[in-house]
């Protein structure tokens, strides 16, 4: 499988070095020099210096040999333009590319990317997938994520362990997870002190850990109380930022919570005033600077039981965040680039991080694996991915029950769905084709569990 990915940014760069450590031969086009140096130095991929969008560039990088081309440049009309030559000079075959522009997702439904016109096989927007997932935490107050998986049958929770008000604090995984007579929920992954890992049933929680559960869809509400998480659906929120997520995010609320009362601060005039048309009169739209302590008491910050922090600069994202925690604020949901502020932030009382660049690379990935895999989900981009798999005839895992087949430390079982019921494996479970399998998998272990899986899951063609 030969793989041309266009952008060696964060995003880039990470999926290059995925998909190198899966078997792909991949070659990376960026025109900074410096960052294609890096790459050549560090990961075991083919670096290009030049424009991804020339011909003669995407000529060199072996385009007419390659199967996919993943657009993750930072202009969106490179982007765009980098699949169209690479559709019609060189005929390769699955292009993705990533458009964060408003104005270029909006033309989609009139048919602007078919072959015939822009041929991009999969858009990517960041935007929209960062205001998903934040609306799907308001959702779910008290966890700092949440993702459903099998067609909403299951949920993955990200739940932190408080230092008190937890009546799991102490206990072991497997006690806990007993607890809800195995009918309910499993732990996946614990990160503790900015380290994660594979829990076995022996691990007990401790309190600051940040925990990663599968859950039954109708029973979230009971986990999330043994977890010591009662928070109830806000009815005020405050958003900083009214740039495309923002803008996302308050349509989507305005549509699934009419009642919910939205308030936006945005430092730029003229989007503010774009905004606030665009919205009408239910979003109250504030003009000006969310660092400025009057404004976020104007805007009533203090009394919102949730601000969301979403504005292009990580440091007015924290700082803001900081402050309206301070003034009272409940929960606070803030968007960070950069990964030097991770272990910076538990330490600040933010609740929940979004980051584009995982949020990006778990989709692209989502589109670029085939095969046994049909989901997956990112946990962190230096450790592991919750995957959906479908058991073929070929899987190992129908040999034995499932205590008798070895599976590697770094991967986890989190439930299996079948014939559309949710089962939480024990010891003597045994697989069936057909069955729809939820695991956390190590990056570590990834190629195991897919010949576990079944057939090799290689890169779409």
């Amino acid at each position: 499988m030969k793989v041309i990915v266009c952008g060696a940014g964060q995003v880039g760069t990470t999926i290059a070095r995925h998909l190198a450590s899966e078997g792909a031969q991949v070659t990376v086009i960026d025109n900074d020099a410096e960052q294609i140096r890096r790459i050549d130095a560090s990961y075991d991929v083919r670096g290009i210096v030049g424009h991804a969008s020339y011909p003669g560039t995407l000529r060199q990088a072996g385009a007419r040999d390659a199967d996919m081309l993943i657009a993750v440049t930072r202009s969106d009309e490179v982007n765009m333009v980098a699949c169209q030559v690479a559709y019609s000079l060189f005929k390769v075959k699955r292009r993705i590319a990533r458009l964060r522009h408003a104005g270029y997702l909006a033309q989609d439904k009139s048919g602007l990317f078919a072959a015939e016109h822009l041929p991009i096989d999969v858009i990517i927007s960041p935007e929209i997938e960062i205001a998903e997932g934040i609306a799907r935490r308001l959702r779910t107050p008290g966890a700092f994520d949440m993702v459903p998986l099998a067609n909403g049958l299951v949920e993955l929770l990200g739940l932190h362990i408080e230092p008190s008000g937890s009546a799991v604090t102490g206990e072991r995984v497997g006690d806990i997870v007993e607890g809800f007579d195995d009918d309910g929920m499993n732990v996946v992954a614990i990160v503790r002190n900015g380290a994660c890992f594979v829990p076995d049933a022996d691990d007990k929680l401790e309190p600051g850990d940040d925990v990663y559960i599968v859950a039954k869809h109708e029973r979230v509400s009971d986990v999330m109380l043994a977890f010591g998480h009662a928070e109830k659906v806000g009815r005020r929120l405050v958003i900083v930022g009214a740039g495309n997520v923002g803008l996302h995010l308050a349509r989507k609320i305005r549509r699934s919570a009419p009642a919910m009362d939205v308030k936006i601060i945005e430092q730029n005039r003229d989007r503010a005033e774009f905004v606030s048309q665009e919205l009408g009169g239910g979003v109250i739209v504030l003009h000006g600077d969310a660092l400025d302590r009057q404004l976020l008491e104007e805007a009533q910050a203090g009394l919102a039981e949730t601000i969301v922090a979403i504005t292009n600069d990580d440091e007015t994202n924290i700082f803001t965040s900081v402050l309206a925690k301070q003034a009272g604020c409940k929960r606070a949901i803030t968007l960070v680039n950069k990964r030097s502020y991770e272990a910076l932030i538990p330490t600040l009382g933010i609740d929940a991080v979004v980051s584009p660049s995982a949020m990006t690379i778990s989709t692209v990935l989502r589109h670029v694996r085939r095969g046994a895999i049909s989901a997956l989900y990112t946990l962190r981009e230096d450790f592991g991915e919750v995957v959906e798999a479908e058991i073929d005839e070929g899987s190992r895992l129908l040999r034995l029950p499932l205590d008798q087949l070895g599976l590697p430390k770094g991967m986890k079982i989190g439930a299996v769905v079948r014939d559309g019921a949710v089962i939480f494996p024990q010891a003597d479970f045994r697989f069936s084709v057909g069955d729809h399998v939820i695991a956390l998998v190590t990056y570590s272990y990834l190629k195991l569990a897919e010949a576990l899986f079944g057939a090799p899951n290689r890169p779409a063609a």
